[in-house]
């Protein structure tokens, strides 16, 4: 049996489970149910790519049968010719929808469905790093924006220069995580700073953490395993920028992580903004763990997941971004700082499921 054949017969069998998820869909009562209403929506959006994929190639195929048909059968010689020219192209294009739908079959991950947090922190280069930190997360803010996502600033610490020391935000939309996902690790900056008289190229360092937000099904925090603190938030340099004790920090005692958030007024919101935080970070731990000991026998190219990793380099001066894992290098720096980072976010998710599919 021919791997295209077992490959339709997969597929034949998804349009089967699509076709029940759009009846279970149209039933009014399923949105009475948020949980099992988010995991069915969740399921067939994964699949609507798929499904559209397969109806296109099942149209090329019955195009290049009957083209192939016709050729055979024709018995006027320019007609015959007509048709053998359809021919190459239908091949091609039936060729290139099965790699395709190979590639939409590979398993997609759980938690590619999953909102984010983000996690930016300015590391060596001093006020450099923190501008650059915050060009990085106007750069996701754009990005979320073009995709109709929503984006909630978690925390933030700013410097007197105008940049952050730390930001943290939370992504929320569909397939965040899967789109995201790549993007942990350091970011190299090279470029002038806008204090330098000598026009000297300067190198900086911002790191950046993506984590899949853990619903409180995912992972369970006890209050007994807390240690919450309250005090005054303050701004800039020390700067007050509240007179009550709303900023809060959180001490998760068996592990010693420790989130601050300080960005509302109130300490009730702080609270539950640190917790979403401490959650994440505690289940992306976990998930790591797991995803180490199934790759002990391998290393995955794209997305090891280390944070110490340089990932990417942006250097100003040549208007260059390179994204080291997979050696692509654009020439497109402004667009990208605009969020226009899909391409190296598509050759990311190419290359992984390649990997993947190696693997299998």
């Amino acid at each position: 049996m021919t791997d295209t054949v077992l490959l339709e017969q997969r597929l034949e069998s998804l349009q089967k489970r699509y076709e029940e998820l759009e009846k279970k869909i149209s039933d009014p009562d399923l949105p009475k149910n948020p949980t099992v209403y988010k995991e069915t929506m969740q399921e067939y959006g994964h699949m609507e790519e798929t499904m559209a994929t397969y109806t296109k190639f099942l149209t090329k195929k019955t195009e290049l049968a009957e083209a192939h048909e016709m050729a055979e059968a024709e018995t006027d010689p320019e007609m015959k010719e007509m048709a053998a020219e359809e021919i190459e192209p239908l091949e091609q294009e039936v060729e290139r929808l099965v790699g395709k739908l190979k590639l939409l079959l590979v398993p997609r991950d759980p938690l590619d469905g999953k909102d984010i947090i983000v996690e930016i922190r300015a590391g060596t280069g001093g006020d450099e790093a923190s501008l650059f930190a915050a060009d990085l997360y106007r750069m996701y803010g754009r990005y979320a924006e073009m995709r109709k996502w929503k984006v909630e600033v978690m925390d933030a610490s700013e410097t007197e220069a105008g940049g952050f020391k730390e930001i943290i935000f939370s992504v929320i939309g569909k397939s965040v995580y899967g789109n995201l996902r790549y993007e942990s690790g350091v970011h190299r900056v090279q470029r002038v700073p806008a204090t330098e008289s000598q026009g000297r190229i300067h190198t900086s360092a911002v790191t950046v953490a993506v984590l899949p937000e853990a619903e409180s099904t995912d992972i369970e925090v006890k209050d007994a395993e807390l240690k919450i603190d309250v005090y005054r938030s303050s701004g800039p340099g020390g700067q007050s920028v509240n007179t009550t004790d709303s900023a809060v920090r959180i001490t998760h005692l068996p592990t010693g992580l420790v989130v601050i958030c300080q960005d509302e007024k109130s300490q009730i919101k702080n609270k539950a903004k640190a917790l979403r935080v401490l959650r994440s970070r505690l289940y992306e731990a976990e998930e790591a763990k797991k995803q180490a000991e199934r790759a002990a026998s391998r290393k995955s190219q794209v997305g090891s997941g280390d944070r110490s990793e340089r990932i990417r380099t942006y250097n100003f001066p040549q208007s260059r971004v390179t994204d080291h894992r997979i050696n692509l290098t654009l020439y497109k720096l402004d667009q990208v700082m605009q969020g226009e980072i899909d391409e190296l976010i598509d050759a990311l998710k190419v290359s992984a499921l390649e990997d993947a599919l190696k693997s299998n």
